[in-house]
C-alpha cells in the first residue's frame, strides 16, 4: 500500500504531503488543478517499480538502473519536451523533489529533478524491493476499440499518446485467471456483467467482443461508457484487479449516464474492500454522493483531498476524510447550486398553476 505522497515544485504544486487511505483515496478539484498530475506520478512510481526485475535483470532495485527508468517513465506518461518541463516553473533553476512512502519502509523511494534535466534524476533513498504487481491506470477515454495492434504500434513508431494507455492495453491482453482466486473475481464480474448483458471476450484475431447470449458483438458497436466498463470486467478477470494492487481512475464518470456511474461508484468501493487501493480524479457530484451513499454501507478507509487554486496559479491541497473537510470546490458548488434554482422554479411553476 502506498502510504504518502510529498511533492515538492512539481507542475503546479509549491508543497503537497498527501496521506491516503488504505482503501479509497478521491481528489476532486476544477479542471486545471492537477487531479491528473498526481494520479500520473504515484502511477508512474509504481509501474517503475513493478517492471524493474523484469528489465533491469537485478532481483532487488538499484540506483543506475532506477535513475533512468523514473525519467523515462514521467516522460513517457507526462510527454513534456523535457523532463525539467514538469518542475515548477518560476524565476531561476527550480528543484522539484518527490517522496514516496510504501506501507512497508523497503519500498519506500524519493528523487529530484531541476528545470535544467533531461534524462535522469537524482535519487536519495532508493527502495530495498520491487513491487510484485503492476497498477493500473485507467484513463478517460476506452482503450477496448484500439487494442488490436496498439502495443505493437506504439513501440515502434512515435505516436502522440500517454505510455499509460500502452500499459492499460498490455494489461488487458493478459490471460484470464484460473485457481483459488476464481471465486473472488466471479463475485467481483457479476454487476458489471449484468450492467454489460453479457461477457467480455478477446478472440484470437486481438479483437475484443462483447458476448451476449452466445453472439459477439463488435466494440465498435458497444455504447462507451458501457466500453469503460468492459475494461474494468476484463482487468478483474484476468486477476489484475483482483485480491491486491493499484487502480488509478482517471473520471471514471466521463461519458457514462446516471444510472452507470452507480454501478461504477459500485464497483470502486468493492475492488477497494478487496485488496486493491484505489485512487479516483472527479469533479461529479453525482459520483461523489453516490460513493458516500454506499459507504454508509460498507467500511472502507478513505481520504479525501481538495484541489483548490490560488491566484498566483499555484494549487492548494486540503484533505480529509470526507468531502466536508476539504473545502468548497466550485465545480461542485456550481453543481448544487443549479439544482437549487431547478426546484426553486418549479416550486414557482407549481404556485402559478
Amino acid at each position: 500500500m502506498i502510504r504518502s505522497l510529498h511533492v515538492s515544485s512539481f507542475t503546479a504544486f509549491t508543497a503537497a504531503k498527501l496521506d491516503f487511505g488504505r482503501n479509497l483515496n478521491v481528489f476532486v478539484g476544477e479542471n486545471g488543478t492537477g487531479k491528473s498530475h498526481l494520479l500520473k506520478l504515484a502511477y508512474s512510481l509504481l509501474a517503475v517499480s513493478a517492471q524493474g526485475e523484469r528489465e533491469s535483470k537485478e532481483a532487488v532495485p538499484g540506483e543506475t538502473y532506477l535513475k533512468g527508468a523514473i525519467a523515462r517513465k514521467l516522460l513517457g506518461v507526462f510527454r513534456p519536451d523535457e523532463l525539467g518541463r514538469l518542475a515548477q516553473r518560476r524565476v531561476g533553476v527550480q528543484r522539484c523533489e518527490i517522496e514516496l512512502v510504501g506501507d512497508e519502509p523497503a519500498l519506500s523511494l524519493a528523487f529530484s529533478f531541476d528545470t535544467k534535466t533531461k534524462a535522469e534524476v537524482a535519487l536519495s533513498t532508493v527502495p530495498t524491493a520491487w513491487v510484485d504487481k503492476p497498477p493500473v491506470f485507467l484513463p478517460t477515454r476506452e482503450l477496448l476499440t484500439i487494442y488490436p495492434g496498439f502495443v505493437s504500434l506504439y513501440e515502434t513508431t512515435t505516436l502522440p499518446f500517454e505510455e499509460t494507455w500502452r500499459d492499460t492495453c498490455i494489461l488487458l491482453g493478459a490471460p484470464l485467471a484460473r485457481g483459488p482466486r476464481e471465486p473472488g473475481i466471479k463475485a467481483l464480474l457479476e454487476p458489471l456483467e449484468v450492467a454489460l448483458g453479457g461477457k467480455i471476450v478477446l478472440e484470437p484475431s486481438g479483437k475484443f467482443y462483447l458476448n451476449r447470449g452466445g453472439a459477439n458483438m463488435e466494440m465498435h458497436l458497444v455504447a462507451e461508457g458501457l466500453r469503460k466498463l468492459a475494461m474494468v470486467a476484463r482487468l478483474i478477470a484476468t486477476g489484475t484487479l483482483a485480491d491486491k494492487g493499484y487502480l488509478f481512475w482517471d473520471e471514471p464518470e466521463a461519458n457514462l449516464n446516471p444510472k452507470l456511474v452507480k454501478v461504477i461508484a459500485g464497483v470502486i468501493l468493492h475492488l477497494s474492500r478487496s485488496g486493491i487501493q484505489v485512487f479516483v480524479a472527479t469533479h461529479s457530484l453525482f459520483l461523489l454522493r453516490e460513493l458516500y451513499i454506499l459507504q454508509s454501507e460498507l467500511a472502507v478507509d478513505t481520504r479525501c483531498f481538495g484541489l483548490q487554486l490560488e491566484d498566483d496559479g499555484t494549487v492548494r491541497v486540503e484533505a480529509g476524510s470526507t468531502m466536508d473537510d476539504i473545502g468548497s470546490i466550485a465545480a461542485l458548488d456550481e453543481e448544487m447550486q443549479q439544482s437549487d434554482r431547478y426546484l426553486e422554479l418549479e416550486a414557482k411553476l407549481g404556485e402559478a398553476q
